[in-house]
């Protein structure tokens, strides 16, 4: 039995155990994959809305602005990288204006500060790569960018600092409610809880539909996108949008928080859960499209492409707060796009909702941050030899695009919620995520997790149990 649990180890949820963390309650996070953040919280595009593009009265809008105003100072705790570099919304006709005021009217009655119409020449003073013909621009001074991994991973750190227990490869079969508690069977075993939180992303719709009468129905919309190499971070300084339609916000051109140049997303719903895949038409689509923002993409700097799935409720709407006819099962559902920026202010308003039903009381002694993995790549020459001096293994550079050290690497397994893959060790500390993708320091990254976690090497998987890369040596083979 434990207090509150939580399914569903994403932005979220993670950002739920967190706040909840705060008050004292046995709280249990459950995850099916080996780590936190591997659905749709590894593959979106960054950003921090500003809050102009959601409807006024909705949920998005609401937590989109609050999330946005929470975010730099959370970051700061955290330690994690943040930047508030504005975004442009382009417009290339007077039609353009006009749906751009009203954008711009949108973000004021959401409470957006910082909104203003640029003309064609302050457009391009800011943004001299920008497609020459762009007219007007709704510019957005809050718009942000921010890493989604270690937005997820710091809060779940956090988290497990407050006592917040971790359940990975814990997959959630059926759900029931047993008079005045629930019981979750899942593949390690049933766990009975007084409050159940849902915040299992695709899945959400599952874990409702077992327990409510009021159905709700999650449809994926795939995205995706292409990254390219550091050297072209400078293309554009802001986030560049396209006015949006129906499908979401378009395809934008923006640099990231650790420096790269990512271009993207398309939006496509497909029918399975899984469906990740990458394809030749949705990478085109993505790049021609990105063009008319940004005429001279260098496509030569590609360095990898990928596809994330948003959860798209068919009310087109979040779904925050106590099932209607659930008592104590709350929930976050239907978290698309703005739902990064959001998902600080939707962890803050659940736990304080579970709080109030529970009646919990605050910990005296709140631990709201932690130490994160220091970069050697971001040290002067002065600091790299103190580091060294104090620990030689910072001496011993692993990934030579990022300039990753063993001392990181080491520091990335064996912290709080550690990695055990490779992703999990590229997440934390950037490690294969530079141009050769993992080509000269993944065998060297799958040694250190190997001895580090004391495994047979061939049990060592990129990102999930059936991703181990070694079949064995070649001379037994």
């Amino acid at each position: 039995m434990t207090d509150i649990l939580i399914i569903g180890g994403g932005v979220i949820g993670c950002s739920i155990a967190r706040e909840l963390s705060k008050y004292s309650a046995d709280i249990t996070l459950v995850e099916k994959n080996i780590d936190v953040c591997e659905e749709t919280s590894k593959a979106n595009s960054g950003i921090a809305h500003s809050g102009y593009d959601a409807l006024p009265g909705t949920l998005k809008a609401k937590y989109n602005v609050l999330g946005s105003k929470m975010l730099p100072k959370l970051c700061h705790d955290l330690q994690i990288p943040y930047k508030q570099n504005g975004s442009l919304i382009l417009g290339f006709s007077e039609d353009d204006k006009f749906e751009l005021e009203k954008l711009l009217d949108q973000g004021l009655q959401n409470g957006v500060e910082g909104l203003s119409i640029l003309n064609q020449k302050e457009i391009l003073a800011l943004e001299p790569n920008l497609n020459p013909s762009v007219k007007y621009a709704l510019y957005a001074q809050t718009g942000g960018i921010v890493d989604p991994f270690q937005l997820t991973i710091a809060q779940a750190e956090v988290a497990y600092l407050n006592v917040v227990t971790f359940q990975m490869n814990t997959e959630v079969k059926s759900v029931r409610k047993v008079k005045d508690h629930f019981v979750v069977s899942t593949n390690r075993g049933d766990i009975e809880c007084k409050v159940l939180v849902n915040a299992a992303g695709l899945f959400s719709d599952d874990i409702h539909n077992m327990l409510s009468s009021k159905k709700l129905k999650i449809v994926p919309r795939k995205g995706e996108y292409c990254l390219f190499d550091k050297q072209v971070s400078d293309l554009v300084k802001a986030t560049i949008f396209q006015l949006p339609t129906s499908a979401g916000k378009g395809v934008l051109v923006t640099p990231t928080a650790e420096g790269n140049l990512l271009v993207g997303p398309s939006s496509q719903f497909v029918e399975a859960k899984e469906d990740k895949e990458t394809t030749r038409q949705g990478i085109q689509y993505v790049l021609e499209t990105a063009k008319l923002s940004v005429p001279n993409i260098p496509l030569q700097y590609i360095i990898t492409g990928f596809a994330g799935l948003r959860a798209s409720e068919v009310g087109k709407d979040f779904i925050i707060g106590e099932a209607e006819d659930v008592e104590n099962l709350f929930e976050a559902a239907g978290i698309e796009s703005p739902g990064l920026t959001a998902a600080p202010a939707i962890g803050q308003e659940l736990a304080q909702q579970i709080a109030k039903r529970l009646k919990l009381s605050e910990k005296p002694h709140y631990v709201k941050t932690r130490k994160n993995i220091v970069r050697f790549e971001d040290k002067t020459n002065d600091e790299r030899r103190q580091l060294i001096d104090e620990n030689h293994e910072y001496g011993k550079i692993i990934c030579r695009c990022e300039m990753v050290t063993l001392a990181e690497i080491k520091n990335a397994i064996t912290r709080p919620i550690g990695a055990t893959t490779l992703d999990g060790v590229k997440r934390r500390t950037r490690a294969t995520a530079g141009r050769c993708q993992g080509g000269f320091c993944g065998p060297k990254i799958l040694e250190i997790l190997a001895e580090e976690l004391r495994k047979d090497p061939k049990e060592i998987a990129k990102f999930s149990e059936k991703s181990t890369l070694l079949i064995g040596l070649d001379k037994e083979i």
